[in-house]
């Protein structure tokens, strides 16, 4: 369950009246059957993996579902819950239904859940998946750990208002495979919409703070970075291969760059954890194309692109001298288990310069999936480069490490940073 703060703070808008908790209808149909539990709780497991459960209601050092993740809303900060089949802090007294309820319709024993867990999206999920999900919470290993107070604001932590965001907003969508598509296209689909949520980050939202279905995946800002547009039509536009994608989502860096920040969290705790037929199902429906014959993962090939006497008169050259080639390489051409190169990097291409002033400007975390694959943490630099002195950094690693020819001005910069701000 990825981070989706703006939608978590969407019952602000619709907070007008109070009560006590709904309790949820328990009838326990289509429980999971004793016969092949073992294959059931196995494959709830996988499933579990592709919603990313884990990587927002495990933190660092903390049990595993024990919850305790905090995410910044404008009313406050809430923390995810305990999952765990504990039955004192987690949800082990919880029926099948109850279970159901709760993923499918956002709708706990205890009360409505605010809509930071992506519900709409798993709305999606099968009977079949929901059944193999119940089965393995309720085998795992009780968490202990006891769940934080959030800390919403009144009236904001009134949840009887997220009923009418549910009467309004909701749209309650179950999952309709595309006839005239394959079976790998179509199981894409069914990751991508459903457990996977990619929409929940990569596609805008009206003022209800519902995603706008007419707009899929055209890309939205979320935790002052911009999830990018991931239609099949930008993604071939900015020149991602099925093998590109199908790295990236399989490791986490391609050719292409590396994940960071919110999508390096659902990098370690779902896609790499997916098998290689599910990867390739994502990127077949993400770029719409069939998977070429052969397909295997390697680690990104170094580029060493000398700089031309044009490149070093460039106003950014020495800010890149002195910031960035420590790590990234004096011809951009990265460190392995430092920094990725910047040669095609997805984020520098983009004309967008929305990402690459967040960076800049915040850095980025320490990112570790295992001894072999590691990225230093990256400094950020907002205190002390300007806004003009940034402006032509991102002016020279556009013209030195990318397609893109225009010039970046200080203004441009300015408002990015004014938003990233305010957000």
């Amino acid at each position: 369950m990825k981070p989706s703060l703006k939608i978590s703070a969407v019952c602000g808008l619709l907070l007008s009246s109070c009560g006590v908790y709904a309790q949820a209808a328990s009838t326990d149909t289509q429980a999971p059957l004793s016969q092949n539990m073992a294959q059931l709780i196995a494959q709830g497991k996988y499933l579990a993996a592709a919603g990313d459960c884990g990587g927002c209601h495990t933190i660092a050092n903390g049990q595993p579902y024990g919850g305790g993740r905090a995410f910044e809303t404008p009313f406050g900060t809430l923390y995810s819950t305990n999952i765990s089949s504990d039955k004192q802090h987690g949800i082990g007294n919880y029926s099948y239904q109850q279970f159901v309820d709760a993923v499918r319709n956002g709708v706990a024993p205890k009360g409505n859940l605010y809509p930071a867990m992506p519900y709409a999206s798993y709305h999606r999920v099968d009977d079949h998946d929901m059944q193999a999900l119940y089965a393995y919470f309720m085998q795992t290993k009780p968490a202990t750990q006891p769940n934080r107070e959030n800390g919403i604001v009144f009236p904001f932590n009134i949840r009887m208002g997220l009923k009418v965001w549910n009467l309004i907003a909701f749209d309650k969508v179950t999952f309709t495979p595309t006839t005239n598509e394959s079976p790998l296209w179509n199981r894409g689909k069914y990751l991508v919409q459903g457990l996977g949520h990619c929409g929940e980050c990569h596609t805008p939202r009206n003022f209800m703070m519902a995603t706008e279905q007419q707009h899929a995946l055209e890309g939205a800002v979320v935790n002052n970075l911009n999830a990018p547009n991931i239609t099949s039509k930008n993604l071939t536009q900015e020149h991602w291969t099925f093998h590109d994608l199908f790295q990236f989502l399989k490791t986490g860096q391609s050719s292409k760059g590396t994940a960071f920040n919110d999508m390096y969290i659902v990098e370690k705790h779902s896609l790499t954890q997916l098998s290689d037929h599910d990867i390739s199902a994502i990127t077949s429906y993400l770029l719409n194309q069939v998977p070429p014959s052969s397909l295997e993962v390697s680690k990104p090939k170094l580029t060493s692109l000398v700089a031309s006497q044009f490149d070093t008169k460039l106003p950014g050259y020495r800010i890149y001298m002195d910031k960035c080639s420590g790590c990234h390489g004096q011809n951009g051409q990265g460190t392995p288990n430092v920094a990725p190169a910047l040669q095609n990097n997805a984020t520098i291409e983009n004309s967008n310069i929305f990402n690459t002033v967040a960076v800049l400007s915040n850095g980025i975390e320490r990112q570790s999936y295992n001894q072999e694959q590691t990225y230093y943490a990256m400094p950020g630099y907002k205190n002390s480069l300007n806004d003009q002195q940034m402006a032509d950094l991102i002016t020279y690693l556009h013209k030195r490490f990318s397609s893109q020819i225009t010039t970046t001005t200080a203004k441009q910069v300015a408002a990015v940073k004014k938003q990233l701000a305010n957000d």
